[in-house]
């Protein structure tokens, strides 16, 4: 056989059995890229299904950004229907039985059960203390009640299942002094309550205080009604949370507008908003929550230090507008039960930012784009630890509109799958702010 056909030969058959070692790695990456795939669904389909179904999902520090979006992005964390009963929603009342109260000055009246009670009448150093049994709701309808106090709270709930306030008619509390404690208890509110609080109502509530205007121990809700508050500390605070469905909350705070926060337990302290027309001048933080605030609709105007801050961010609809000199939005890692993660699904918001070092849209953590228009104004706009995904909804920023979003204080461009986010060494490892 001549030379130049053994040489043609033997590259026939290097040529085949190359392509038969492709045709057999192709095969294999394929079933291999399928099985991950396929367990990567299975995943995000528990995780998505855990969310659903209401059971709190831990995600913690150690935790993947991808579990982390897996579980969250584009579900609400909290849904409005099991925020609030029927009863909390009611913003009249059956005054049949009701049993009613004229205040006068250096009075103190003490509710002791179950039942409706009419407040009214006008007021020096008068209190309303509520001392039910754990079992029992007690509604208080304040019909014109004008009361100004020195030192004390004007209603002061001590025990009780829940406790409803409900404006009939233009009222207004007022403590001028430093506050006495009631020997543990630290009272610090003009509404002071150790029990799940419910404010609803047809008339305007005015209070001005020289600590709090309203606090709550437990869960704190605003169904309806109309609230004027002035507070050289928290306008309104809450330990459990703090639930937002309807009225109008005109609120000036020395440090916080609306604040929840629970020292004993760090998967509490939630701020929810469904509605209703809020605005917020605060010396510190508008809206401020250990857990997580979420935001399906109303409409929110923030003038103060920061805007929105807590672990978990996540807004769904409404309109929102900030005007910050620190951080227009920010998710810091304040509590286990998440990743700092700004989630936007939907709704119109506006952040306007002042000079200097300051952040639109910070988290520590992650952040999601999903849907709505979001509009930033500022030296950095957009600034993230983690990384970054960019799946729908509008983004301008400084009047410009752009398909990514920025990461210009870590000095890199976040792309749709999260890009340069990881900063200086990825995940919360970059400059720890709080």
């Amino acid at each position: 056989m001549k030379k130049s056909m053994k040489i043609t030969i033997m590259a026939a058959i290097i040529c085949f059995v190359m392509g038969a070692w492709a045709v057999a790695f192709a095969k294999a990456e394929s079933v291999k890229t399928s099985s991950v795939d396929t367990a990567a669904s299975a995943s995000t389909a528990t995780l998505s299904s855990t969310v659903s179904a209401g059971t709190a999902t831990t995600l913690g520090t150690g935790t993947s950004t991808a579990a982390a979006s897996a579980a969250t992005a584009g579900t609400p964390l909290f849904a409005k229907s099991d925020l609030f009963s029927d009863r909390d929603l009611q913003q009249e009342v059956d005054l049949t039985d009701a049993v009613t109260y004229t205040l006068t000055d250096g009075q103190s009246v003490s509710i002791t059960a179950a039942g409706v009670y009419v407040l009214t009448g006008s007021a020096k150093n008068a209190t309303v203390y509520v001392e039910a049994d754990k079992e029992d709701k007690v509604q208080l309808v304040l019909d014109g009640l004008s009361v100004t106090n020195s030192d004390t709270p004007v209603i002061y709930v001590k025990s009780a299942d829940k406790v409803f306030v409900t404006t009939a008619a233009d009222s207004t509390l007022t403590v001028t002094g430093s506050f006495t404690a009631d020997g543990d208890t630290n009272t610090d509110g003009v509404i002071f309550s150790k029990s799940d609080l419910v404010l609803n109502g047809t008339g305007t509530l005015t209070v001005s205080s020289t600590r709090n205007g309203i606090v709550g121990k437990d869960d704190l809700k605003i169904t309806g009604g109309t609230y004027v508050i002035t507070a050289q500390v928290k306008a309104i605070e809450a330990n459990d949370s703090i639930r937002v469905s309807d009225g109008v909350l005109q609120l000036t705070a020395g440090t916080d507008g609306l604040h929840a926060e629970n020292d004993d337990d760090n998967s509490k302290g939630y701020i929810y908003i469904g509605g209703g027309t809020i605005a917020i001048t605060a010396g510190d933080d508008g809206i401020h929550a250990t857990t997580a605030v979420q935001v399906d609709g109303g409409a929110i105007t923030i003038t103060g230090s920061e805007g929105i801050e807590a672990t978990y961010v996540q807004l769904n609809g409404g309109t929102i507008a900030i005007d910050s000199w620190d951080d227009g939005i920010n998710a810091a890692q304040k509590s286990a039960s998440y990743r700092a993660t700004v989630e936007i699904n939907g709704g119109d918001i506006t952040v306007s930012m002042a000079a200097g070092d300051t952040d639109g849209v910070d988290s520590n953590g992650d952040i999601i784009v999903n849907g709505g228009t979001i509009q930033v104004t500022g030296n950095s706009t957009f600034d993230y630890d983690g990384s970054a995904q960019y799946n729908g909804g509008t983004i301008i920023v400084n009047g410009q509109q752009i398909d990514y979003i920025p990461n210009q204080m870590m000095g890199g461009r976040g792309s749709f799958g999260g890009g340069f986010g990881g900063g200086f060494g990825g995940g919360f490892g970059g400059r720890g702010r709080g």
